[in-house]
């Protein structure tokens, strides 16, 4: 064990935050904690980490523990350079480096073997210090600063870079390196992905996984959770709860065990009823009276179960459209865009949207995606290029900055200022689908969390009925369960989808295309994040063949005689491009007809989201036959006939309702 917290609570005046949590961190042990924004994740890690007090409760840790805490946003803030900053963290190894170097030069000195026990004394110094410095690592230093450095980002960075001159999405980074190079027993991240594009992001999954010490994350990234962690604890309504597994582990133990409480607590209640219909109609009765007071005793002995607590209220939208765009939504032509006089950030990026697509727009960060989207929504100009937009668009978009928000206006004034049409009913209703109800309407933008803020954009952009939503990190500040209401309108829009998210699960749920920009142009993958990596090693692959091939070639002058044969083999053998196309082209790869393409992958999310559906059925109907037929075991019903008889007909029943679903479920995936 490294840590155990046990009852903690916390509460701000008389607003309970924490009641009773408690956890146990074992060594070595991945943990993710969740909860909806607001839970109070943030403050029982800052609990646990000795950052804030508590109000009762206990922590129990090792003397020698060492904790190792990096908040939400926050960054290094030092006139250091990035090399001085990381050094710091070897500063003990480096002290004994230098005293090295100063025994060395004392071993140099001639007249010192006239000394035999100085002599030995210095050697014996020596050979120790030496045995402890290569232990703890002292001649690996500069690999571990290296490696991490260019895992976080920073491999381009000269290492006198001064980390003040560094932007605040690099500060975090910065400090997630340096804490990472500390090695705690116990690591506490507090969201550790923001500002994470997707490659340091991979990266940061990998090393983690192999990390030497415990871990306790909270993440609202459920890929990095199911990637990393092995345990969840989940803080809700105040309280906490263990469950083993990953994320997807977790939601699928928790609805099993919610689905069992409630079955036990009907099948209670309707005991009580039958219990009390029967004391109701006997106890007046002579001859049955003495029997309905055992009852009514039993009855009132009772340990009656409270009805499971069903899921938190999340928030409930859809996304609808007015009035149809044309086909052809937007076509641009090799945009380039450029900062004053630095060199452009991006060039000859060429792509075109047809009407119902969804494409996903990815890249390092400061490639210029996001600066892209403001291009294409007029709130920048492209140095070269064009863009056009089609027929009947209208455009919502959604900034991850929030800018679009005025700090001084209340969350209803926010609403009724772009909107002051509609009636002050109409608007509350809005902000209650988006969690603000009641007094929670009369808040001040400038006080609002950042998701709080990521809804009250939303409600905007839902009010808009646009044909065409560009979204710029969507999903940031959005926690768990925000995200998969969310992803659930944006599967249901009848729009045009360009977005832009580091977030690899929403990626998956909702790109039909992805468009990969870089330095000199854009490429067009079909499918989905997980196609566009699997196209990726297949491209990889055929370079290092090709590489071979010339490599080879090199070595034969005779090969390559006359231009042909073997000269042509390789293309011969490149697979089948549907994605990439050529940098830049604007077409999605080999597709056919694009209009018989969207409506194929339209049928094909419509038959999964159906086969969903009947799995769900289906699990729901065979959990109710396997609890029928365990009732079937017990005593006091094999002993009673009638029981036996209603129980057996209560599952042929089901059976009966299984049988049509089983159909239709083998047609789907036939």
């Amino acid at each position: 064990m490294l840590l155990q917290a046990v009852n903690i609570s916390k509460s701000y005046g008389v607003r309970p935050v924490l009641s009773h949590i408690t956890m146990l961190v074992n060594e070595r042990e991945k943990i993710g904690l969740v909860g909806v924004n607001g839970a109070g994740k943030s403050t029982f890690l800052q609990i646990i980490a000795g950052e804030m007090s508590y109000d009762s409760g206990d922590i129990f840790k090792a003397k020698e523990t060492t904790i190792g805490y990096l908040a939400q946003n926050s960054g290094l803030d030092s006139a250091s350079t990035i090399r001085q900053e990381m050094l710091e963290v070897f500063e003990p190894l480096l002290a004994v480096e230098r005293e090295l170097r100063d025994l060395e030069a004392e071993m140099a000195d001639p007249n010192l073997p006239h000394d035999s026990k100085r002599y030995e004394d210095i050697l014996n110094r020596y050979a120790a210090r030496s045995d402890y410095f290569r232990e703890k690592g002292g001649y690996s230093i500069e690999a571990k600063i290296r490696g991490i450095l260019s895992g976080m980002g920073f491999g381009d960075f000269p290492g006198e870079t001064v980390i003040d001159t560094l932007s605040g999405g690099q500060k975090t980074r910065l400090a997630l390196a340096k804490m990472l190079l500390r090695e705690p027993d116990l690591l506490l991240l507090d969201e550790p992905t923001n500002h994470l594009d997707i490659d340091t992001l991979t990266w940061l999954e990998d090393y983690l996984r192999g990390y030497p010490g415990a871990i306790v994350v909270v993440s609202h990234d459920r890929y990095f959770l199911d990637a990393l962690v092995g345990t969840i604890y989940e803080i809700e309504r105040h309280t906490s709860k263990r469950y083993t597994g990953n994320y997807s582990k977790y939601i699928e133990i928790k609805a099993a065990e919610y689905e069992s409480q409630m079955k036990l607590y009907e099948k209670q209640q309707d005991e009580i009823a039958r219990m009390e219909d029967f004391i109701q109609k006997n106890i007046v009765r002579a001859s049955t009276t003495k029997r309905a007071q055992s009852r009514r005793k039993a009855l009132e002995k009772m340990d009656r179960m409270d009805k499971p607590l069903g899921e938190l209220k999340r928030a409930a939208f859809s996304f609808e459209v007015d009035i149809l765009s044309g086909k052809d939504v937007l076509r641009a032509d090799r945009l380039a865009v450029a900062f004053q006089n630095d060199p452009p950030l991006f060039r000859n990026v060429s792509f075109h949207l047809n009407r119902g697509e969804t494409v996903a727009l990815i890249g390092p960060n400061g490639i210029g995606k996001s600066t892209l989207l403001k291009v294409l929504t007029g709130d920048r100009t492209a140095q070269a290029g064009l863009y056009e937009w089609g027929t009947n668009v209208r455009i919502g978009y959604y900034d991850q900055e929030q800018k679009n928000l005025n700090p001084t206006n209340t969350v209803l004034e926010e609403l009724w200022s772009i909107y002051p049409h509609l009636e002050e009913a109409r608007i509350r209703t809005v902000l209650g689908n988006f969690l603000f109800s009641g007094e929670d309407v009369f808040k001040k933008v400038a006080a609002l969390s950042g998701g709080e803020k990521a809804r009250v954009s939303l409600a905007k952009l839902m009010l808009q009925n646009a044909n065409v939503l560009i979204l710029d990190e969507p999903t940031n500040h959005l926690d768990l369960y925000s995200k998969e209401v969310l992803e659930a309108s944006l599967m249901d829009y009848e729009g045009t989808l360009l977005f832009i998210s580091h977030d690899r699960y929403f990626l998956n749920k909702m790109a039909e295309r992805i468009l990969e920009l870089h330095p000199n142009g854009a490429d067009n993958y079909l499918g989905n994040y997980d196609d566009y990596l699997e196209k990726k090693r297949e491209l990889a692959e055929f370079e290092g063949e090709l590489a071979e091939e010339r490599k080879g070639a090199a070595k034969s002058p005779g090969a390559f005689a006359g231009g042909r044969g073997t000269a042509e083999a390789p293309a011969a053998r490149e697979p089948d491009r549907a994605a990439p196309a050529a940098a830049g082209s604007g077409q999605p790869g080999r597709t056919g007809d694009y209009e018989a393409d969207k409506q194929a992958r339209r049928e094909e999310r419509s038959r999964q989201r159906r086969v969903e559906q009947l799995e769900k059925e289906i699990a729901r109907l065979e959990g109710e036959i396997a609890g029928l037929e365990e009732e079937l075991t017990q005593p006091n019903v094999y002993n009673d006939y009638m029981l036996v008889q209603e129980k057996n007909e209560a599952i042929d029943a089901r059976r009966k309702e299984l049988e049509p679903i089983y159909s239709e479920w083998e047609e789907l995936l036939s």
